[in-house]
């Protein structure tokens, strides 16, 4: 039987010392080269694994700063939504203050109230009957928002809350320029009054006319609603010379 071959190792120190040989089969030799590599690639996975570790370790203070963020924008917003509900119940409550007017915008037939408003008792003029200077509702309402509202913005007329289905007057004669939906106005009658005076009457539920119509003056054109942007019903009205926006309070005076 051939002896099996052997890779031979000479070591020869210096001095006086004797000469050493180590002798190692090929066999052995694969098996320690082997051992080797595996021990290389357990230690390549060790150290993957501690860079993976320190690397996410290095993004906890990032993510606990997250979470703290998103925690106070999420309180945040709870008390918008608590503040949100605290102005809608004081919104009901004015309207329960206000009462509930006859009427309904479901379909069924209203008994519209014979032309009256506040005038006294007296016939005005073709020329005054046609200026807005009529309240437009039956009732005096509750005036929730300005021309400017307390940040200053712009806001052109007025909002007077009232309940569902309050009757909507014509605060002038005049003709109906337009009539239909808008995004914002919701349900909504455009009159022109002459000499550059017009009207806008927002949010309805229901509305009685159509564009080209005549309507005299106090009217009734339609019924207050919450369509379009709005959160309660009530009446958005608006009055616009040569196009532009004026004050509504310059014209009308609200009923006590």
């Amino acid at each position: 039987m051939a002896e099996k071959r052997r890779l031979s190792f000479i070591i020869v120190p210096h001095g006086d010392l004797e000469t050493r040989t180590y002798d190692i089969s090929y066999g052995a030799l694969k098996a320690l080269l082997v051992v080797g590599l595996l021990l290389l690639i357990v230690f390549v996975v060790m150290v993957s694994s501690w860079w993976f570790v320190a690397t996410q370790a290095a993004r906890v203070p990032g993510l606990e700063r997250e979470v703290t963020r998103l925690e106070a924008e999420r309180a945040k917003v709870a008390e918008l939504a608590r503040d949100l509900a605290v102005a809608e119940q004081q919104y009901e409550r004015v309207r329960q203050l206000l009462g509930v007017e006859g009427g309904t915008s479901g379909g069924q037939e209203v008994v519209l109230p014979p032309l009256r408003g506040d005038d006294h008792g007296i016939e005005p003029s073709a020329v005054e009957a046609n200026r807005p200077t009529a309240w437009p509702l039956t009732r005096s309402g509750f005036i929730t928002q300005l021309r400017e509202d307390t940040a200053g913005l712009n806001h052109p007329g007025l909002d007077i809350a009232v309940p569902n289905d309050t009757y909507i007057r014509a605060s002038g004669a005049g003709t109906v320029k337009d009539a239909g939906v808008d995004a914002v106005y919701g349900r909504y009658i455009l009159l022109d009054h002459g000499d550059g005076l017009e009207t806008m009457y927002g949010h309805a539920s229901r509305i009685f006319v159509q564009p080209g119509d005549r309507v005299e003056r106090n009217e009734v054109i339609a019924l207050s609603g919450s369509t379009g942007r709005s959160t309660a019903p009530h009446l958005h009205f608006e009055i616009r010379k040569d196009g532009a926006a004026v004050d509504p309070l310059a014209y009308v005076r609200q009923p006590s």
